[in-house]
């Protein structure tokens, strides 16, 4: 069962925090008990998410791309610049996934036709069948990530995530000579 592997598992986490208090009692180490728990999480999630993705010839980057243009609807077409606005990196970073995925026969790039400046990606038939298939798999696979969660706690936890991340947004990196 895999919730009893995980609460047989040494909490690495815990470990870091006392060897501090050991080392450094005079510190608050409080934020680890959060902060250090959720970037080894994304570890954990990275290097699970990544192998079923990579499976299909894909990076996690194009998969990306793929889903942003599945996600903006038929016909499945953006500019580099809506793509970059999607969440992704900038539009040369999107340039170089697209140029990938137009080699694989993903997407195809098109050019407006009032404006021939503007040029689009848009899904293939075959870019479209395969990102409903790895989605799909993507989710399953997220799904069993989440297996020792119940529904009420992944959706606590959902809503705390949303709270953290605007906690994150809003905080005020001091600059170098420490001020806010």
């Amino acid at each position: 069962m895999a919730a009893g592997k995980a609460a047989g598992r040494r909490d690495a986490v815990a470990g870091i925090i006392e060897d501090w208090a050991r080392e450094r009692p005079d510190l608050d180490t409080a934020p680890l008990e959060v902060l250090a728990r959720l970037h080894r999480s994304f570890l954990h999630y990275s290097a699970r998410m990544q192998g079923p993705i990579e499976r299909h010839g894909l990076s996690v980057a194009g998969f990306d791309v793929l889903t942003a243009l599945r996600r903006s609807g038929a016909p499945y077409r953006l500019t580099a610049g809506q793509l970059a606005d999607s969440g992704l990196v900038s539009s040369a970073g999107v340039t170089l996934r697209i140029d990938r995925l137009e080699k694989d026969g993903l997407l195809v790039r098109e050019r407006d036709a009032e404006d021939r400046r503007i040029v689009y990606s848009r899904l293939t038939d075959a870019g479209l069948a395969t990102v409903d298939e790895v989605f799909a798999e993507h989710l399953d696979n997220e799904r069993r990530m989440l297996g020792g969660l119940s529904p009420a706690e992944r959706r606590q936890l959902a809503r705390l995530l949303s709270k953290l991340e605007r906690s994150l947004l809003d905080a005020e990196v001091p600059d170098a000579a420490g001020e806010a």
